[in-house]
C-alpha cells in the first residue's frame, strides 16, 4: 500500500476547514491535515513534506500570502502546489496571491468540487 499524499489545510475558520476536508475526502490516497495558523503549518513542514498546501488569505499572525512567500523562498517547497482561498473583497487579491507564488486562487464562497478537481489535477501533474 502506498503512503497517502499529505495536503496541509491552513484555515482558521472551523466551518471552512470542515468544508475543505469534506471536499477532499473523495480523493483516493490523500491525507488532510488541518492547521489553524501559518506558524503551525511551517512547524508541520518539519514533520512531513506535503503534496500540496491550501491556505486561507487571512490568518491570525502570519497571513496566507506571507506563508506562500515563505514556501516559495525555500527550494524544498518551491514546486509544491499552493491554493489560496479568500473571502476578502479586494479585487486585487487573486493577482496578489499569484504574484506571491500561489498556484491557484479561489474566492469564498468557493465550489468544493472545483477545489477538489484543481487540487487533484495539480497533484497528478507533479
Amino acid at each position: 500500500m502506498t503512503k497517502p499524499k499529505l495536503v496541509l489545510v491552513v484555515e482558521d475558520s472551523p466551518d471552512c476547514a470542515a468544508t475543505i476536508e469534506i471536499a477532499l475526502a473523495p480523493l483516493p490516497g490523500i491525507e488532510v491535515r488541518l492547521l489553524r495558523t501559518a506558524e503551525e503549518a511551517l512547524r508541520g513542514l518539519a514533520e512531513a513534506k506535503p503534496a500540496a498546501v491550501i491556505t486561507d488569505f487571512q490568518l491570525p499572525g502570519m497571513d496566507g500570502l506571507e506563508l506562500v512567500a515563505c514556501l516559495r523562498g525555500d527550494s524544498s517547497y518551491s514546486s509544491i502546489p499552493i491554493l489560496v482561498i479568500s473571502g476578502v473583497s479586494d479585487r486585487n487579491a487573486p493577482a496578489r496571491a499569484l504574484a506571491a507564488g500561489a498556484t491557484a486562487f479561489f474566492s469564498k464562497p468557493f465550489s468544493p468540487g472545483a477545489l477538489r478537481q484543481k487540487l487533484e489535477a495539480l497533484i497528478d501533474a507533479r
